[in-house]
């Protein structure tokens, strides 16, 4: 649990996924996380109340252009509300490199991973523009939903669409990618007795 709300920078290095990061305590880092939220969309039906459990739990990220917020395959332990900004979702593939499969916006969830799984990311996050990112650590929003059911409602309402919303564009993407080849035939369905 982030104990004093901060401020992180992560700015992108001369090389790609090469990031430096600095920490800075802000003593108003928690008005300024209460009102990230309240400003994201899936959070603005929560009560104020809601919102600083919420917040209390949280810190900001700020990443420069081109910064790697996480690498495909990397375990992780935060969640993120993407504040402002955009972040691009590349899978990343033998013999093809890295592919945009969807592109992030303000009020966006990313890492869902962390939340619902082992923390492995299915994808790699790269910064597109200046990017401002509300992180939550996974394990204390996890507990706080279990113990405040109007919370977790909302935050895994939310997981879920963003995990449809994934499996939508990864879907299309691999249209995409293998469109040109030849239909495979479905197996027949197998006759209920």
């Amino acid at each position: 649990m982030y104990k004093n709300a901060q401020i992180v920078t992560r700015k992108s290095g001369g090389r790609r996924g090469v990031n430096t990061m600095s920490r800075e305590p802000d003593s108003s880092a928690n008005e300024g996380v209460t009102a990230r939220l309240q400003r994201a969309t899936f959070l603005g039906e929560l009560s104020a109340e809601d919102a600083e459990k919420l917040a209390a739990l949280a810190c900001v990220e700020n990443h420069a252009a081109g910064a790697t917020v996480f690498e495909q395959g990397e375990v992780r332990d935060s969640v993120y509300v993407v504040s402002s900004g955009l972040v691009a979702l590349e899978v990343c593939l033998p013999r093809r490199g890295c592919v945009r499969i969807q592109t992030l916006g303000a009020g966006d969830l990313l890492g869902w991973s962390a939340l619902l799984s082992d923390g492995c990311m299915t994808a790699r996050a790269v910064a597109v523009t200046p990017t401002v990112l509300v992180a939550f650590p996974a394990a204390e929003l996890r507990r706080l939903c279990d113990e405040d059911h109007d919370i977790g409602y909302v935050v895994m309402r939310q997981a879920a669409v963003a995990l449809s919303r994934r499996l939508l564009a990864t879907r299309l993407q691999l249209l995409d990618v293998f469109g040109e080849t030849e239909p495979v035939p479905a197996p027949p369905h197998a006759e209920h007795r």
